[in-house]
């Protein structure tokens, strides 16, 4: 079975998820395609793995539309699936020559999105990012070996964390991630640091992707809070309702977190995923929030998101975008 999944605008990164299962049959994979990539190469989140080629899984980014194949972790008969979209440039890239090292990117500057691919040779250098913003998150992930999932966020710009692990946010080490090797150097307008001698970003004969977002007025917010412990939790202030929030404890070990609006289209919003691990869709005990007018009220005094004292960062995009119709 081959069946259209409407959009509404034609995705460059499909994130697709088996609500069902998780990983006792191998098919609870997070599955990440783009168009940069092509549309049968796929990664997950949840590991380390480098890309794979699979014919089964992704079959077309459409205009409105992406189409699955028969794999299990995409199309499973009886399951359920999420799927997050976003819009680049319509698997349009370009040579961008704003860094020391050439990159190959395709932007969404309106919604402040941009997938780069690269290659790495174990030296420190910039890539351009294709964006009219510096960027506050940015991932990068290994291609051709198996590798970690390297993240950056604006919120603990001095240390780097891992999307595919619960580990705490790092110092250690943090300039040969995002950094020339001597210092954590923050992503500007045009570029972003890499640093040497470290294989999550910079590896000789490897290639890597890299999705780049910045903030946009009432379509997106990236930043951090700071938990309070009760049940009547911490408001994040992100200027509109979100439809997409994803969030993990940065000083200490825990769980990744997502939330949306069509798995919970009600006001309370309790089924949590996660993106370091293949575990199936749960409603979380200690762990639910309200998706309000202008921000995410947490209600709940759990560790993975609400400790007394604990900072957070998080990822959030609207339901409706006000300011930008098109920044889908």
């Amino acid at each position: 079975n081959s069946t259209q999944i409407s959009t509404g605008f034609q995705p460059d990164w499909v994130w697709i998820k088996n609500r069902t299962e998780g990983s006792s049959d191998g098919s609870g994979e997070h599955m990440l395609y783009d168009s940069s990539r092509g549309v049968h190469d796929d990664l997950n989140s949840n590991n380390t793995s480098a890309e794979d080629t699979n014919t089964n899984g992704l079959q077309e980014f459409g205009s409105t539309f992406f189409r699955p194949g028969s794999l299990t972790r995409t199309n499973e008969t009886g399951d359920t699936y999420v799927a997050w979209n976003w819009k680049a440039n319509g698997g349009t890239t370009s040579s961008n020559t704003d860094g020391s090292k050439t990159s190959t990117v395709q932007a969404n500057t309106t919604a402040g999105f941009s997938i780069v691919l690269y290659s790495g040779d174990s030296s420190s250098f910039t890539v351009g990012h294709g964006l009219n913003s510096a960027p506050e998150w940015v991932i990068v992930k290994s291609r051709t070996h198996s590798e970690r999932w390297t993240v950056f966020h604006t919120s603990i710009s001095n240390q780097y964390i891992y999307l595919n692990e619960s580990f705490a946010g790092s110092t250690g080490n943090a300039d040969e991630r995002f950094g020339n090797s001597t210092s954590v150097v923050v992503p500007n307008s045009t570029v972003v640091t890499l640093g040497a001698n470290n294989s999550d970003v910079s590896k000789n004969g490897e290639n890597y992707v890299m999705y780049c977002f910045h903030s946009v007025e009432g379509y997106s917010k990236f930043g951090s809070y700071t938990g309070n412990g009760s049940t009547d939790g911490t408001f994040v202030y992100t200027g509109f309702r979100p439809a997409w929030f994803l969030l993990k404890r940065s000083d200490t070990s825990g769980n990744w977190l997502l939330y949306d609006n069509k798995r919970d289209p009600d006001n309370r919003v309790a089924q949590g995923l996660f993106p370091n691990t293949s575990g199936a869709e749960s409603e979380q005990t200690g762990g639910f929030v309200d998706f309000v007018s202008n921000g995410v009220k947490l209600k709940e005094d759990g560790s993975a998101m609400n400790a007394s004292g604990g900072t957070f960062i998080y990822m959030a995009f609207a339901e409706q975008p006000f300011k930008f119709s098109n920044a889908r």
